[in-house]
């Protein structure tokens, strides 16, 4: 045996037996991954192939392959068009004040869940605010419509009770953000604060019990104990929400927007559904996802990166 051997040194040969050795071996959990695998390759990376119409000037007679290849023109066009700064910061505005205003909060009620006795309690709350994240979005913004409703609303009821004059929430460009930001928090907290439950439960009893022995308080145990303990699932969850900062939902955005709160609530992804199915831009609203997810990708690798500097948690 050479010195190579010696020092744990494995021919390629020999790793690849002992990789197929394990395959063989636990076959029934890799085909427990396959449907997933056949998924994501059939819906996720095979559409990837009309990407490249981004950089053509798509005709639908033609064909992918046939239609003229224009190089980054569209990509010149979107960064030239006069409403291009004003998508740009309808969309960076609405996901940054979304995400401040709606991280933190599941991670409040989950300590605050965490340190109540009442069992039954507990379960209520819980299931008060994880229910609204079964409502759809459709349904949402229907009630908002109905609960806003200047005529038969019964938010400008209270208004009109107390002496004031009916707003007009929906049709308000300046009220776009705080009812697409509530909304939010109120659809999704309940099943965020499950994720950061989880993670409370994970903390050891014994750190609690010694904290409690040198005399800690409830916010003492809860700033020393419980918020360090959970922080590399804060840190997890902050970079998939900053590395998605561009790709702020769709449908409630659009279901929400029309002509008179359009200064506000056209984004990204509205704009895309506008050049795209509306005006049959086809190569242009492509280079627009396109620049979108490109985006996405640095921010999400620069972000992890300087997580993993800071904390040394991130992703990868």
């Amino acid at each position: 045996m050479n010195s190579r051997d010696s020092a744990g040194y494995q021919p390629n040969s020999q790793v690849k037996r002992k990789t197929w050795a394990r395959i063989k071996r636990d076959y029934q959990l890799y085909l427990f991954l396959l449907p997933i695998i056949i998924i994501y390759a059939v819906f996720k990376y095979y559409p990837m192939y009309g990407v490249q119409i981004a950089f053509k000037d798509f005709s639908p007679s033609q064909g992918i392959w046939g239609s003229e290849w224009v190089g980054f023109q569209h990509f010149i066009d979107f960064f030239n068009s006069y409403n291009f700064w004003t998508i740009i910061t309808n969309t960076l505005t609405l996901s940054f004040l979304s995400l401040l205003f709606s991280f933190p909060v599941p991670i409040i009620i989950a300590i605050m869940l965490n340190q109540m006795l009442g069992k039954r309690y507990k379960k209520f709350i819980q299931t008060v605010i994880y229910a609204p994240h079964f409502i759809s979005t459709v349904v949402l913004v229907g009630m908002l419509h109905v609960f806003l409703s200047p005529n038969s609303g019964i938010v400008n009821h209270i208004i009109t009770w107390f002496g004031g004059d009916p707003i007009l929430f929906m049709a308000d460009e300046g009220w776009f953000r705080p009812l697409y930001i509530l909304s939010g928090i109120w659809q999704e907290t309940g099943f965020s604060t499950i994720i950061y439950l989880a993670a409370l439960a994970g903390v050891n009893p014994e750190l609690h019990e010694a904290a409690i022995m040198d005399g800690a308080s409830k916010w003492k145990r809860v700033w020393y104990v419980d918020i360090p303990s959970i922080l590399p699932t804060i840190v997890i969850l902050l970079i998939l929400a900053l590395g998605n900062i561009m790709s702020i939902g769709f449908e409630k955005a659009f279901l929400m927007q029309n002509d008179l709160n359009y200064a506000t609530s056209n984004i990204l992804p509205t704009y895309v559904y506008e050049m795209g199915i509306q005006k049959a831009q086809y190569s242009f609203s492509t280079a627009v996802g396109l620049f979108n997810s490109v985006i996405n990708i640095i921010l999400i690798v620069t972000v992890n990166r300087i997580a993993k500097r800071m904390t040394e948690t991130s992703l990868w």
